[in-house]
């Protein structure tokens, strides 16, 4: 008798996602010299600078979903490439402030239109960024984001009655 193996999980679908998203990033942005974890700074930037917003690593940190100790690396290289600036916000002498260089601008609206091509493509399946499919999938995406999660402790004998 066969058996029939189950289907993937939803987890190892966002995971397959995820890396098949950040390899087409990647791909796409290494002509303009980014990769796809500096896009995410950069663009986050963009963003941030068009609304009057200059963010500390801290809150770019926090904006990105990446490490802090990683955008502060990643800071670093796009302060080396020209692209943006590192400044001690005047409040906090702690704090490192963040800011598009003009190179960096100009960057960021160029990979921005790539990435939004690369969105179009991702999602013409569900009919296209418009599409009322596509805000449905993105509305289920922000609630597994917004749902906190915390490992599971695996119930060993290293971990049998011990009490918190």
């Amino acid at each position: 008798m066969s058996k029939v193996l189950p289907g993937p999980t939803p987890g190892f679908l966002v995971w397959r996602l995820a890396n098949k998203w950040r390899v087409a990033v990647d791909r796409a942005m290494a002509p303009l010299g980014l990769t796809h974890a500096q896009y995410a700074l950069v663009a986050s930037l963009h963003g941030m600078q068009r609304v009057g917003e200059r963010p500390s690593q801290r809150q770019l940190a926090d904006h990105t979903g990446l490490e802090a100790l990683y955008v502060s690396k990643l800071a670093r290289a796009l302060e080396s490439a020209g692209l943006i600036e590192r400044t001690r916000n005047p409040r906090d002498p702690r704090a490192v402030q963040l800011a598009l260089t003009e190179q960096g601008q100009s960057i960021a609206r160029q990979a921005i239109a790539v990435v939004q091509e690369l969105h179009q493509q991702l999602l013409e399946p569900l009919g296209g960024r418009d599409a009322l499919r596509t805000r449905a999938f993105t509305d289920e995406l922000t609630t597994l984001l917004d749902a906190p999660l915390a490992p599971s402790v695996p119930n060993d004998e290293s971990t049998q009655g011990i009490t918190p």
